[in-house]
């Protein structure tokens, strides 16, 4: 079975980047897989994908060596199934708030007699080889969103779930869930303080931990307190805030136009005309 390379690198000590796919888009995934993120993340909670075309983008990120993964729209067990036998090489789960519901999520995403899983790997054995089902149980990611306040009161049982294998911080629910402002990259205490606790118990139970990030440089101080992966937005925010800075760059220019008018460049000519 092709090898779980999120699972390698964190076991090395490596950091790695996961990008986030909102667009519901097999060649936007396929331009985002080209740009050399370790992994990316279909979004079906929050983002406007189907499961048709959450298959197409798994294919399209297929072209490159960069780990595919989904986050389901809840912890349910038909989308859980559908999407690894996709080819999902790791389940993100929103809302897991207690043991039992990590317990779900673990029988869900592995084979007997871990878990419950159906057989049927109808794409996810071409994406990961003839022996996938043997294998699968192994390199399958299976990681719990602890986003709440509840979540943070069971914290020490739902780590201590056999089978999961990790935690991913949802730092705007988090910060709801706190009666604090949501937001990608928090400052308030009362949050910092509840993601500061889940890596550091995450750690302990020998757990993978995660984050999401809206800056490099906020992912970066996660890296350093020893996340071990980081999420920078999504392929949305990053088109609309490139967009916007070329945009803002063109006004700018336009509007420093010579008094009596602006300037506009005629195509193909060289010239400026008045307008």
């Amino acid at each position: 079975m092709r090898k779980n390379r999120l699972r390698e690198h964190w076991a090395e000590g490596r950091r790695t980047v996961n990008g986030w796919l909102a667009v519901p888009s097999a060649f936007s995934a396929e331009l985002m897989a080209h740009q050399g993120w370790d992994s990316l993340t279909i979004d079906m909670q929050h983002g406007i994908t189907d499961y048709q075309t959450a298959v197409g983008m798994l294919q399209a990120v297929s072209t490159t060596g960069v780990v595919p993964m989904v986050r389901v729209p809840w912890r349910e067990p038909g989308i859980i199934m559908k999407m690894l036998d996709a080819g999902a090489y790791g389940i993100i789960c929103p809302m897991v708030n207690s043991r039992a519901e990590a317990e779900e999520l673990v029988a869900y995403g592995r084979y007997a007699p871990a878990g419950k899983r159906s057989f049927g790997p109808i794409r996810a054995q071409l994406y990961g080889g003839a022996d996938y089902p043997r294998h699968a149980n192994d390199e399958i990611l299976l990681i719990a969103m602890i986003e709440t306040g509840e979540a943070l009161a069971d914290l020490e049982e739902i780590l201590a779930v056999e089978g999961l294998d990790g935690v991913y911080v949802g730092p705007a629910d988090l910060a709801l869930s706190l009666g604090c402002t949501p937001g990608f990259d928090p400052t308030e205490p009362r949050v910092l303080e509840a993601i500061d606790r889940i890596l550091e118990r995450a750690r302990a139970h020998g757990r993978f931990a995660g984050i999401h990030c809206g800056s490099p440089g906020f992912a970066r101080g996660m890296w350093e307190k020893g996340f071990d992966f980081v999420t920078l937005l999504s392929d949305a925010r990053l088109m609309a805030m490139k967009a916007g800075e070329i945009l803002a760059a063109m006004r700018a220019v336009e509007s420093g136009g010579s008094e009596g008018g602006s300037y506009r460049g005629v195509p193909g000519t060289g010239r400026k005309s008045r307008r």
